[in-house]
């Protein structure tokens, strides 16, 4: 078990002074471990990413990074498999819109990409977004909630996989039945 904590040696500190702890995971089992005991943590409202190499590090000091040192293939498997065993949060999955228009002749490799994260998703269905508006959803989110990014070696734009953490047991329909019984009161 080899985990970096570059935050404890290295703590980078944004406009309010508050450290942005960024974990560095050196074994690729090493990272799965570290995210199924996070996971236990996250709930309703969290996100977690799946990002492409290129995706920047922010200040935000809710955003909190693992170094996966895998391609978003496999790393998308764990995650979705570690969602759907805990059983507490269930992910609303975001992708690029821009990479619906990406073909081979743009970027090698980009078809067989898209074709095998569409099965890795499967029948969660996957709704698109430009990829800046994703920033402007994470900057609110962060300022309130978790946001934890894995980020990995894949070298393919627009690729990240975004997940909003909904309630896996209790739903907007029955938030909507109960608030209705309450009279319309918050």
């Amino acid at each position: 078990m080899w985990l970096v904590a570059f935050a404890s040696l290295t703590s980078c500190k944004d406009g309010n002074n508050k450290p942005n702890i960024t974990f560095t995971v050196n074994d690729s089992k090493e990272w799965k471990k570290e995210f199924t005991e996070k996971l236990s943590l996250l709930g309703h409202r969290n996100w977690i990413i799946v990002a492409d190499k290129a995706f920047p590090q922010q200040t935000a000091t809710g955003i909190e990074y693992m170094d996966t040192h895998e391609k978003i293939g496999p790393v998308l498997e764990v995650v979705l498999a570690e969602l759907k065993k805990a059983g507490h949060v269930e992910p609303l999955i975001y992708q690029d819109k821009e990479l619906q228009y990406l073909t081979d002749g743009q970027s090698k490799g980009i078809d067989a990409f898209k074709t095998g994260i569409t099965k890795i998703i499967g029948a969660t269905p996957a709704q698109t977004i430009l990829h800046d508006s994703v920033f402007t959803k994470l900057d609110q989110s962060s300022k309130l909630f978790k946001v934890l990014v894995l980020k990995t070696d894949e070298l393919l734009p627009y690729t990240s996989v975004f997940m909003q953490l909904n309630c896996a047991y209790w739903n907007g329909d029955s938030e909507k039945k109960l608030r209705e019984k309450m009279g319309g009161n918050p």
